[in-house]
């Protein structure tokens, strides 16, 4: 089975269709993210405006070069200095009302036993402040050499490379990777969410490296093996090359026509996330609304096995994107927008650092409910973010004051989304990575044309209704049923915009004898080429329709939103050469409503400043001046 698809004949492509649909059909656990009104109030009328100090001493003295575990009397007495009431009066005195901090990293619960027993004093000391209590529950590795004195049989959990040797924190050896699915790992580590609710009475559980999946250690063999045989036919198995599942090991590095390697793929993708519905299912049994969040990274240009961004954030309310700030350079635009877009449609809450005036006017526009970690406390030295030492700007303060001041604007606000793009897993993990590069295109173009759109994962299907338009790019790979719905979604008036070649194989990547969507009327989808202007054609489909139309120079991107009364333009300004002055907005009003007036609203303006406008057969049009960094156009409508 290592041939290339194209000398597969077809009849074997079709023979094993109920193969494929069972593993690339995605089955996708029911969601447990929080529905927006069953989290607790405080998360939506206040936001989140976040300092964050979550390192564990014994850690620092290890991490900062010392061979052991041991802290100096100076360093103590910082740590001290850092969880006092005056800490937190600076802190506040920021503008911060959510504090992220330590609870467990790893090095066992005897070693740990002071540090969580001050976790408990400083999150006490905090909600007398007033301030909400996120902690990182603990990490995706452990500090083994004291870990295994105190817990030998945690020896077992740790993941293993192809060649047996255990799995480092880079090159921090001193921490190994440990099996989330491990099942004595994970009654181990209940130990600490339980802590962490019941004891620390957190608000927030905050699971770190959610990037790993299973390993060549003795429980991922296992656990693949087993999932083998509850999945596939005997039958089934032998077109996968494999006589005997008791012997299979998991592939090393396979091709993309090996079927065992994305068997493989998928395996370590359902098994990454449902440890962590685990995690939120044990949680959610001790306090119903505790919020629960996990640290993949950005969702990137394309689906990176074992990271799965549309089916692990259905397991908790928010993540982190640590990766590469928001800039405009050379012309080029660098965002984080599709990670607050993969957040919205998910009902996620994105955090990242914040610590300049773009990075939280990108939050404020694209993000929900969240400003940001906006400084970091280390051993009682307020800085910028971890392992900086320059100080939190004071050109932050217009935007954290805005948030808390504004939060009139910002709070319910929901996105309104012209377009869908669906990133399918199967087109983009077992395709030619050019498929997913053309996916990525698709949204970078959408968002420098500053269109109305939202990112949707293969469940998300069943839920197209609520988009006009539907943007296949890069997606060969599409299962029967995912076909079917997709021609429903044209038979009830969607439109689809094919770019390149789409549906041409099943979700096994076997060519089809034709691409299953060559069939759709004429008038219902506009096709392109892989180098077409998807914008012109997007453009052609609505004419006059489109919610909204921002016209500006390169480097200036928007969102809409509404609320109850009116609808919201959010402009924000990458560039760093000065204001983009004279943008012009065109925004289609609902249906029988009107214009009462548009005002701009800014951090960085004193007093909110009316714009002129003009309506005209449901459109109203004005002008913003200038955009520093960023501000809103508020249109209210009667």
């Amino acid at each position: 089975m290592n041939r290339s698809c194209k000398e597969k004949p077809v009849r074997l492509a079709r023979s094993v269709f109920v193969f494929v649909f069972c593993l690339a059909g995605l089955v996708y656990a029911e969601s447990l993210t929080l529905p927006l009104d069953r989290r607790p109030d405080w998360l939506q009328r206040d936001g989140i405006v976040m300092a964050g100090s979550w390192e564990p001493l014994l850690f620092r003295v290890r991490r900062d070069g010392s061979d052991g575990y041991t802290p100096t009397a100076e360093q103590r007495a910082a740590y001290t200095r850092e969880h006092s009431p005056e800490m937190i009066a600076e802190l506040k005195a920021l503008g911060v009302n959510f504090i992220m901090m330590h609870c467990y990293k790893g090095a066992g619960l005897e070693a740990e036993r002071q540090s969580m027993a001050d976790a408990v004093r400083f999150a006490s000391l905090c909600r007398d402040a007033g301030l909400r209590v996120g902690v990182y529950n603990y990490s995706g590795a452990f500090l083994w050499e004291p870990l295994f004195k105190e817990t030998p049989q945690a020896r077992d959990w740790v993941l293993l490379n192809s060649d047996g040797s255990p799995l480092t924190y880079g090159s921090a050896t001193y921490r190994y990777r440990w099996n989330r699915n491990h099942p004595d790992a994970q009654a181990f580590y209940r130990q600490l969410v339980r802590f962490a609710v019941q004891d620390i009475q957190a608000d927030l559980l905050h699971f770190d490296n959610y990037g790993y999946g299973p390993g060549w250690d003795a429980n991922s063999i296992e656990h693949f093996r087993d999932y083998l045989k509850a999945t596939y036919t005997v039958d089934q198995l032998k077109k996968m090359g494999v006589d005997d599942v008791s012997t299979v090991q998991p592939p090393i590095a396979g091709t993309r026509e090996d079927l065992l390697q994305r068997a493989w793929l998928e395996f370590c993708c359902r098994s990454l996330a449902g440890s962590y519905y685990d995690m939120n299912r044990y949680a959610r049994s001790l306090r119903k609304d505790i919020l629960i969040e996990c640290n993949p990274g950005g969702p990137g240009n394309w689906i990176r096995p074992p990271v799965d961004h549309g089916r692990l954030l259905q397991g908790g309310e928010a993540f982190w994107d640590e990766g590469r700030p928001p800039a405009y350079t050379n012309g080029q635009l660098h965002s984080r927008i599709r990670t607050y877009k993969v957040a919205r449609r998910i009902d996620n809450i994105a955090f990242a650092y914040a610590t300049r005036p773009l990075e939280m006017a990108e939050m404020i526009a694209f993000n929900r409910d969240c400003l940001g970690c906006i400084c970091w406390f280390e051993y009682g030295k307020i800085v910028a973010k971890p392992g900086s030492n320059e100080p939190v700007s004071k050109a932050l303060a217009p935007f954290i004051r805005f948030f808390h001041e504004r939060r009139d604007l910002l709070r319910g606000a929901n996105v309104i989304a012209d377009v869908a793009v669906l990133r399918s897993f199967p087109s983009q993990v077992f395709a030619d990575p050019k498929y997913a590069q053309r996916t990525y295109r698709a949204e970078q173009a959408l968002i420098e044309n500053r269109m109305c759109f939202q990112i949707i994962y293969d469940h998300h299907l069943n839920d197209l209704a609520r988009y006009p338009v539907l943007v296949l790019a890069g997606c060969v790979a599409l299962s029967d049923p995912q076909v079917e719905q997709i021609k429903q979604y044209v038979e009830s008036g969607g439109r689809l915009c094919i770019v390149g070649p789409v549906a041409t194989h099943d979700e096994w990547m076997f060519p089809r004898e034709k691409p299953a969507l060559d069939n759709l009327p004429n008038d219902k989808v506009i096709r392109i080429d892989e180098n077409g202007d998807m914008i012109d054609a997007i453009g052609h489909i609505f004419g006059e329709r489109l919610s909204v139309s921002v016209q500006a120079q390169h480097g200036l991107c928007s969102e809409l939103t509404e609320q109850p009364g009116r609808r919201l333009v959010h402009l924000v300004n990458y560039r760093d050469d000065g204001p983009v002055k004279h943008v012009s907005v065109k925004l289609r009003l609902p249906d029988g409503r009107h214009v009462k007036a548009v005002m701009l609203v800014s951090p960085e303006r004193k007093n909110d400043l009316e714009l002129d406008f003009q309506e005209q057969t449901g459109i109203v049009t004005f002008s913003v001046p200038q955009v520093e960094t960023y501000g809103i156009a508020v249109v209210t409508i009667k």
